[in-house]
């Protein structure tokens, strides 16, 4: 269970260390509850803290999970089950599970085979069909962890695999559609056909799956590869595909109708994710400047917008996602791409108020950063108004715990847990209070009993316990009926709230333990 004290010199050191955002309510980071009856509860309760605290499981080459490609079931669901639970320890309140690396799939699909990185050999299932995915889904809940799955658009194979593509996978099915770049096979996004597929894979995942979030990363056309001999960059070979467009009378240049294939994409998810569920979050992690100078003596070397085809700064002006998680992989004190200067500059471009949620290469420690330059990080953008979370690059790092990351998470910034910010444009609404009761405390303290109230479930219950006016607070999967209140004589409130899927705080039961 996770304890929070609320107390005022916690908003002090918050706004000492300029994270004036972190103390909005003195604090931030507890919730109440309510019990049906004559007592109606005090008149004003702390506010929750609200930060995302996500961090990437990568599959592809096995960056984080499997650890390797092949694994007995049993140990892939072990090893599984330890990530959440280090994530949950951690107070992280989301994890981003990558559940299409290549064209291939870590669930069950009739669109795409079995990835290698699961069983070792592409096409196969694993040998006691489980589904990975689902496994995922269930567990994170049960831990209170929201589950984001995490999907490439367009590639179809990635240099680090090693078996033969399956009679399934699309090299094999549809070859017309899929282009040779370097050592990466690519589908070509120029190709209707290959919109079309990408869009049936993710909405299949959304209507099987009781998912958070659908997210995808900053591989849209690739990043270029150089000739060996000339030392030049190579066009990708879109040729086919960009003759019939202008042959069908198409007038945009050859830039602009790439960036166009893309932005179709990203309006078309946005749109077809939320007519299956309105409640599922769409995200993005684009590479982590916009173009060259933007803003002005930032990021000089490399230019998405004409690279990569990718127009990130017109997704997130347009609101076609929910967060957006640009990649600020560079250190607070570098001059030329400095972290906050950047943060600062995506939250000017965030017209609509979706969420920012940066992402930071936590797997850079101990190799290039000390641990406090993650923490530090996390301090800037608690206290950058207009970003309200973090998605750390990759598990592996938690997993190893260079410089004592963790230990330094815990005592800085995450020492307390955090629910994920509300998102009322899609939605959310407040949960009836449940009903509460109090069974006879014995040696191990209280014990409160709940029922939901009748309706939609909740996705998490906030419990709060009031001594001497410090308040703890405790948050339990949606699962959950029951809570015990160590130390009940010294207790004097006890409060449950629901909280929805969306991150809406419902109506508050209390009792007197």
């Amino acid at each position: 269970m996770n304890h929070i004290l609320c107390r005022g010199s916690m908003a002090a050191r918050a706004a000492a260390a300029a994270l004036a955002l972190l103390a909005l309510s003195g604090c931030a980071r507890n919730l109440p509850a309510a019990l049906p009856g004559p007592y109606a509860g005090p008149d004003e309760l702390p506010a929750v803290q609200r930060e995302f605290r996500g961090v990437w499981v990568a599959t592809v080459d096995n960056i984080d999970w499997p650890s390797r490609p092949g694994l007995p079931p049993d140990s892939q669901r072990a090893e599984l089950a330890a990530i959440l639970d280090r994530a949950q320890a951690l107070h992280l309140n989301a994890v981003i599970l990558q559940v299409r690396p290549a064209a291939d799939a870590l669930y069950p699909s009739d669109l795409e085979p079995w990835s290698e990185y699961l069983t070792g050999q592409a096409g196969r299932a694993p040998d006691d069909g489980y589904d990975p995915l689902r496994f995922a889904v269930e567990q994170a809940h049960a831990r209170g962890l929201e589950l984001h799955a995490w999907f490439n658009p367009y590639r179809a194979r990635h240099p680090s695999a090693k078996t033969e593509h399956s009679a399934e996978h699309i090299s094999r099915v549809r070859p017309d559609l899929v282009r040779q770049y370097g050592p990466y096979l690519w589908m070509d996004p120029g190709e209707p056909e290959v919109r079309a597929r990408t869009l049936a894979v993710v909405l299949d995942v959304v209507r099987r799956y009781d998912i958070d979030g659908v997210h995808i990363d900053d591989y849209f056309y690739p990043y270029p590869v150089t000739d060996t001999t000339t030392r030049q960059p190579i066009d990708f070979p879109d040729e086919p595909s960009w003759r019939r467009y202008v042959e069908g009378g198409g007038r945009l240049s050859r830039s602009d109708w790439r960036r166009e294939n893309v932005n179709t994409l990203i309006q078309e998810l946005y749109r077809g994710i939320h007519r299956e569920k309105p409640w599922v979050r769409f995200g993005i992690s684009p590479f982590g400047w916009w173009r060259p100078n933007h803003p002005r003596g930032m990021g000089t070397a490399f230019d998405q917008h004409e690279q990569l085809y990718a127009d990130a700064r017109k997704w997130i002006r347009e609101g076609w996602v929910d967060y957006y998680t640009p990649q600020l992989y560079w250190a607070i004190s570098r001059p030329d791409l400095s972290y906050p200067v950047l943060l600062r500059w995506w939250v000017e471009q965030n017209v609509h108020g979706r969420h920012m949620w940066p992402g930071n290469f936590t797997s850079r420690v101990p190799r290039e950063w000390r641990a406090e330059e993650i923490t530090d990080q996390v301090w800037v953008t608690r206290g950058m108004p207009g970003a309200t979370g973090n998605v750390h690059f990759s598990m592996k790092a938690f997993m190893q715990n260079p410089d004592s990351l963790n230990e330094r998470l815990l005592r800085g910034p995450y020492r307390e847990p955090a629910l994920v910010p509300a998102t009322p444009w899609l939605g959310g609404r407040a949960l009836a209070a449940p009903t509460l009761t109090l069974a006879q405390p014995d040696a191990d303290g209280a014990r409160v009993d709940w029922e939901p109230a009748p309706g939609e479930p909740a996705f998490l219950w906030i419990v709060r316990v009031r001594r001497g006016g410090v308040w703890t607070v405790d948050v339990v999967p949606g699962a959950a009926r029951r809570f015990r209140v160590p130390d009940a004589a010294a207790a004097d409130l006890v409060a449950v709230t629901p909280v929805d899927r969306l991150g809406t705080e419902g109506a508050h039961a209390y009792a007197r333990p």
